[in-house]
Order: C-alpha cells, then structure tokens, then sequence
C-alpha cells in the first residue's frame, strides 16, 4: 500500500485511497480546471475540499504542499520515476496529467507548444483579467466611486475575448478538431465570468458568438458538467 504519510498535508486531509492522485481544491475557476481534466483522462483521484471560509488555504499542513496558499494542488503517489510527486499551479497540473495520460494534448511537438501558449494565454491574461472584474463588479470594488479600475479591467477582457474570438473561428476547440487542455484552461473562467460574476452585459458577451458557441459545447461534455461540482461544497 502506497505510504503517503512523509506528506504533512494528509494529517488534515487523509487520504483514503493513497495510491490515487489526491486532489485539493474548490470549485472555483481554477479548481475546477483540474477536476474537470481528472474526469476527462479517467486518472483515478480522491477530491478533498479546501474551505476558504475556514482559510483552510493558509493552513501549515496546505501550506506544505502549496506555499503560494493556492488552489488546487495535486499529490501524485506515482509520480516520475515512481516517487510520489507534489505539484501546484492549474496549468502546471494541466500539463502533467496531460503528460501522465497521453491525452488532450497533441504528440507532435509544435502541436504541444502551440497548445501550452493558449494554456498561458489563459493562465497570464484570461484569469487575472476576469477575476478582477468579478472583484470591481461583484465583490468589495464594486462600492469604489471611481470607475476607473473597473472600467479598464472590462476592456481588457473586452480585448482577450476579441483575441479567442478570432481564434475561435472556423474551429471547433481553441487548438481546432480536437479538445484539449487549452480549452479545459479557458472556458471554465468564461463561463464564471459570463455566470457567477454576472458580467455577460458588461463584456458584451453577445458581440463574441464564437465564444459562446464553444462554451455552450464545453458545459455539454459529461466530464465538464461532473468536474464542474467537485470537490463538492459544503451544504
């Protein structure tokens, strides 16, 4: 039986198949990207939810495996070499698994780097972008006064949605045919920023049809639908 005990994050969660990859996350943009991919790739995994209503995230025992206090991260027991293999940062993960399972990452190389560019797109533009917009709409910014903030943010992803929009054309998925972790790093900060945020007005999300059309595809996968509620939150 795999012993994953040398790894201070399983005191605070333990893990009950150790020879799975241990997942630690929430179902957040980010969160989900990895969920989402361990569904896809059929990788055997056991989910543990990180509460940040509790801070669990700046726990020492998460702090271990992760000391940017970030989730998800991911505990591998046969990771390279067959030693175990903490990792953290999404599109970090995204690339290993994708690695692990020989999937939704094309073999030829130009194809992979092409791929990793958008996985950065995403990870360097899309992500920050929309999650300060989320903040200046939704959450504490939303009671500035001054406009400004915001108003440069929602044009910035005004800017990046026009750049996969025209990415998007004449395409089924970001990198063409074939799904791949590009799309599994992009959609799920569209669909929160068009969803939970409640910034679909705001963006103009209408002005970009190719966006909505892949996403529309991207939350009918039964895989993207599964992931997208694990670890599940508490009731």
């Amino acid at each position: 039986m795999t012993d994953l005990s040398a790894f201070a994050i399983t005191n605070k969660w333990p893990a009950e198949h150790p020879d799975r990859i241990q997942l630690y996350s929430l179902p957040t943009p980010n969160g989900v990207k990895i969920s989402i991919m361990l569904e896809e790739t059929g990788l055997p995994y056991e989910p543990h939810l990180v509460r940040f209503d509790t801070n669990d995230q700046m726990t020492p025992a998460f702090l271990s495996l992760n000391p940017n206090n970030k989730i998800p991260a991911i505990l591998d027991p046969n990771g390279p070499d067959g030693k175990p293999l903490p990792l953290f940062e999404s599109g970090a993960i995204l690339i290993y698994l994708a690695d692990k399972s020989g999937q939704l990452i094309p073999k030829d190389a130009a194809g992979r780097y092409e791929t990793i560019q958008w996985v950065m797109f995403q990870m360097g533009g899309i992500g920050p972008m929309f999650g300060q917009v989320g903040f200046f709409h939704k959450f504490a910014g939303r009671e500035y006064e001054d406009k400004r903030p915001r108003d440069r943010y929602i044009a910035e992803s005004k800017r990046l949605l026009g750049v996969l929009e025209q990415r998007l054309e004449g395409r089924a998925w970001v990198m063409g045919d074939q799904y791949s972790i590009a799309d599994i790093a992009i959609f799920p900060w569209v669909r929160n920023l068009v969803g939970f945020y409640e910034a679909g007005e705001l963006v103009g999300i209408q002005d970009f049809p190719n966006v909505r059309r892949v996403l529309a595809a991207f939350v009918e996968r039964p895989a993207v639908a599964r992931g997208l509620n694990i670890p599940q939150r508490p009731a």
